[in-house]
């Protein structure tokens, strides 16, 4: 049994912004209210002695439900070098979320039953993070033949992508849009024309012309865009947009809810802190896929955000080894880690320079993934799962590979400072970090 004092508690979907008392019980909020007296509590929580109840002083803290990660590549089966199911659900948890979605570009391709089923048993043994499976679309990553969607759902994956890989036959996309009805579950698509997009590394424009190095187009993602959300309309299949960079996504996807299409979409942290002007030769954790916008495309991105266009913040964390991430720029892998940094770096630039609220923030990171994916989380409401995060927006920590709890270190944050950081995240009642350290 838990009582959390004097907490800010940010739970949008219940209206819920202020100085709250949250009183839970085995795995279940119990209530939230203002100041709760110890006989109040004892009558709640169903017990005589108030020892009995763990007490937390949560002054000059947030509390916010569990964070819901709808876009994490945790690369078991088959690539444990650069993470494991273990590993990547420990760093969800330091990082403030309870919930993460696994995509299925791994050894095999989680394109049958069976693979869904192998991570969804890792993730129990593993004990962290909620971890729920993304189907691939097509068999093998191969843009051919759909895989088998309502068997793979029956197994538990929540949805479907190819991602890593833009579908690139429309039929293909529209089949999958129309056979995608029968789960309920969306298609996420990763938007990139490969014909665009050829051998570019970072965003086409003056500083990759600087630099010599090969520009992709932001064409190469918002045509696809365009395509896929007029198939969504012709099919009624439910679509989720992942890693939205361009302006030009923004402004279709802006247009296809005014006309009611079903749609959902996502930005990476990533692409609302960082820009292609920050790219330098010889930190290759700028590279990322796809590529840092310019400024002008990030403004449209953080109003995307703000005005509810886009609906969900994804880190689209992608762990390599450190030998992969020394190569050349050109020659080095796409991808960021993100899980442990990116909801303090969202906080320092984005919350504390005033460009986003607390609320806001959590309901694109936990109240709209839930809702979309639907999966339990979201909300601190009484009867819910306690699913929660104590943030303490004064918490400083320099970043480091040693305290990490993923197994590797791509992230532009090494060795620099952030503040406002998760300092308990709780899975079903159970604290499983406290003082940024896994229990």
């Amino acid at each position: 049994m838990l009582w959390i004092k004097n907490v800010t508690v940010i739970d949008p979907g219940q209206g819920v912004s202020g100085v709250n008392d949250v009183l839970v019980q085995k795995d279940k909020i119990v209530e939230v209210g203002p100041s709760f007296k110890a006989k109040e509590v004892l009558v709640k929580l169903g017990v005589t002695d108030i020892n009995e109840v763990n007490q937390i002083d949560g002054d000059g803290k947030y509390l916010f439900p569990g964070l819901i990660d709808v876009h994490v590549h945790l690369r078991e089966p088959g690539q444990e070098d650069k993470e494991d199911i273990a590993s990547g659900s420990r760093a969800a948890i330091r990082g403030g979320f309870t919930s993460i979605m696994a995509m299925a570009n791994t050894f095999p391709i989680v394109d049958q039953r069976a693979v869904v089923e192998f991570i969804k048993l890792q993730a129990r043994r593993a004990g962290m993070a909620r971890v729920y499976p993304i189907s691939a679309v097509t068999k093998g990553f191969k843009g051919q033949e759909l895989v088998e969607m309502m068997d793979i759902k029956d197994g538990g994956a929540v949805g479907f992508s190819d991602d890593g890989k833009g579908i690139q036959n429309a039929e293909i996309m529209r089949l999958a849009l129309e056979y995608v009805k029968l789960t309920g579950c969306p298609i996420i698509s990763h938007c990139e024309d490969e014909a665009l997009a050829s051998k570019g590394v970072m965003r086409r424009g003056r500083t990759s012309a600087r630099l010599g190095l090969p520009g992709i187009p932001a064409s190469s993602e918002s045509v696809m865009v365009a395509r896929d959300i007029l198939l969504a309309a012709e099919t009624g299949g439910k679509l989720h947009i992942a890693h939205v960079s361009t302006k030009e996504s923004v402004e279709m996807i802006r247009w296809a809810k005014g006309k009611g299409i079903d749609l959902s979409a996502e930005v990476n942290p990533h692409h609302l802190i960082f820009t292609d002007e920050d790219i330098t030769l010889t930190d290759t954790s700028y590279k990322v896929n796809p590529p840092l916008p310019s400024r002008e495309d990030q403004e449209a991105l953080l109003e995307g955000i703000i005005d509810g266009t886009i609906d969900m913040l994804a880190t689209d964390h992608a762990p390599h080894t450190w030998e992969e991430k020394a190569r050349p720029f050109q020659e080095a892998p796409f991808g960021i880690n993100g899980l442990e940094t990116s909801l303090a770096a969202v906080w320092q630039k984005l919350v504390q320079s005033g460009k986003l609220t607390p609320e806001k923030l959590v309901e694109c990171w936990s109240l709209n993934p839930a809702q979309r994916f639907g999966i339990e989380g979201g909300t601190l409401k009484p009867g819910s799962l306690a699913d929660m995060v104590l943030f303490d927006p004064l918490y400083k920590e320099e970043i480091s590979t040693e305290a990490m709890e993923s197994k590797s270190g791509n992230t532009p944050f090494l060795k620099k400072e952030l503040q406002g950081f998760p300092v308990i995240t709780w899975v079903e009642g159970r604290m499983l970090m406290k003082n940024r350290k896994i229990i």
